[in-house]
């Protein structure tokens, strides 16, 4: 009677065992997922850049400086990998030259009625919400797999199985570029 229940624990353990595992390769797949999705789009985001950058570029052949500090950052951003804290960073700083370079279009009327500028401003938005989205996919499947692996007692199982905590990706962008609005001197 006593190697039934031995044998019976035995079993219950090895299930409890395969079910902490498959789990905590289940919250690591969803994090790997999320992580792919946001690299895709940050080099969506990067290939556009370039277009819209050229597209300003024949209206405002003054702005060198800021050209020039875009094609950097971007480089940048695009050398960082998946070093989750310096691709944030450098994100970041990709993001504020962006602004900037959004700002110079209102200054050029001509610019802002063209269709390939006004496509591009738009494609660049919904990339930049698509980031977004992904980020916060990202951040829950990381939260999801932290809890999972410092939870008892899948912790045990992690740390023998070599699943560790990740690290949230976050991106602080700037605030767009709000329009001058001019009222013609009206006090």
């Amino acid at each position: 009677m006593g190697l039934y229940i031995a044998g019976a624990i035995l079993i219950v353990l090895i299930i409890g065992v395969i079910l902490i595992y498959n789990g905590l390769v289940q919250k690591s797949q969803m994090a790997d997922n999320g992580w792919s999705d946001i690299d895709v789009q940050l080099k969506r985001r990067a290939n556009l850049i370039p277009q819209l950058v050229n597209t300003v570029q024949g209206y405002a052949t003054h702005e060198r400086e800021l050209f020039a500090d875009i094609a950097e950052k971007r480089a940048k951003a695009l050398a960082a990998g998946d070093d989750l804290a310096s691709r944030g960073e450098a994100e970041s700083e990709l993001s504020r030259p962006v602004a900037k370079l959004m700002a110079v279009a209102e200054d050029y009327p001509d610019m802002k009625a063209s269709q390939n500028f006004l496509d591009l401003q738009q494609e660049l938005a919904d990339t930049e919400d698509k980031i977004e989205m992904a980020r916060r996919f990202y951040n829950g499947a990381v939260r999801e797999l932290n809890t999972r692996v410092q939870s008892f007692p899948a912790n045990l199982m992690a740390d023998i199985f070599g699943f560790r905590t990740r690290e949230f990706f976050e991106v602080s962008m700037p605030e767009r570029a709000v329009p001058k609005v001019d009222l013609g001197g009206a006090s």
